[in-house]
């Protein structure tokens, strides 16, 4: 199968590409600059240069590559999360600008699929795990709101094109060449202790492991189009995986600071994160996919 591959450098493009390759795929993987193409290279895929704004180049490399498949992991986030708030509005704008190039290119050079990356993370506030069915969380904290947005646009302009859609909600990625790993940047503010526990740390996270994140989108090649929750088993709360990550990355166990205090110092998303973020079940997933993800690192 042909498949067009856009953020393939990235963090999640890199494991899909070589899931692809190791299956037999033709995959073309394009990224925003001449230097980041050698890695992908270096997996075995065509690798082309594409400025994602620039409508008819991307719609020229996407006609050239023959894809049948799209697989949309265009992303603009910074090598620490520390530093997300600035990068937001690039990410909106290549997600929904750039993200939106490629769809409608997609829909006129004889694509048949789209499989786009959304969140399993900003889902709408619930008592218990989310399912496909939830909606985002478009009335919380101030970026948190502008995050689930954009993730509800995605979804909406995917699932109204004539394209088989499929919207990956993908849990918070760990692994290598994420934030969440010993010697990665998210390990560095548990280490400075800039992490607290806010409340009773009842924000519940759903993760995923960044390979088992690609072996699912690359067997979403085969399934029924719609939505799939992309996490592990056991979603847990800020109490209990915090401090087990802290010690798994030789930091100081996370500080404990009221709500009142992290909204002084820290803002509303943090207090969102820390004690409002809701879990999502996996359960559909399991099922279409027999996705079958590793438990979280640092909890097993």
């Amino acid at each position: 199968m042909k498949i067009f591959v856009a953020g393939a450098s990235g963090a999640i493009g890199q494991p899909i590409i070589a899931e692809l390759i190791r299956q037999g795929h033709t995959v073309t993987g394009i990224a925003r600059s001449a230097e980041r193409l050698q890695g992908i290279k270096k997996l075995g895929a065509h690798a082309l240069a594409v400025d994602v704004l620039d409508a008819n180049a991307v719609e020229q490399a996407l006609r050239d590559s023959q894809a049948e498949v799209v697989i949309d992991e265009l992303t603009s986030l910074p090598a620490d999360p520390a530093d997300l708030p600035k990068s937001l509005p690039r990410d909106r704008e290549l997600r929904l600008v750039g993200g939106g190039n490629l769809l409608r290119a997609a829909t006129t050079t004889g694509v048949r699929r789209y499989i786009q990356q959304s969140s399993g993370f900003f889902l709408e506030p619930g008592a218990d795990l989310a399912d496909e069915s939830a909606g985002f969380a478009i009335g919380v904290s101030p970026n948190v709101a502008s995050s689930a947005k954009t993730y509800e646009e995605l979804e909406k302009r995917l699932f109204a094109s004539s394209l088989d859609g499929v919207a990956l909600r993908y849990g918070f990625f760990y692994g290598p060449g994420t934030w969440y790993l010993p010697q990665a940047a998210g390990a560095d503010q548990f280490r400075r202790g800039e992490v607290p526990i806010v409340g009773d740390g009842e924000g519940v996270w759903s993760w995923i492991h960044i390979e088992d994140a690609a072996a699912a989108t690359v067997a979403a090649l085969k399934a029924a189009p719609g939505i799939y929750n992309i996490v592990d088993d056991d979603p847990s709360p800020v109490s209990r995986w915090a401090p087990a990550f802290a010690k798994f990355v030789n930091a100081p166990p996370p500080p404990h600071i009221s709500v009142e205090q992290a909204l002084a110092t820290a803002g509303p998303d943090a207090v969102y994160y820390g004690t409002k973020l809701r879990g999502a079940s996996n359960e559909k997933a399991r099922k279409a996919l027999e996705f079958r993800p590793r438990p979280l690192e640092w909890l097993s």
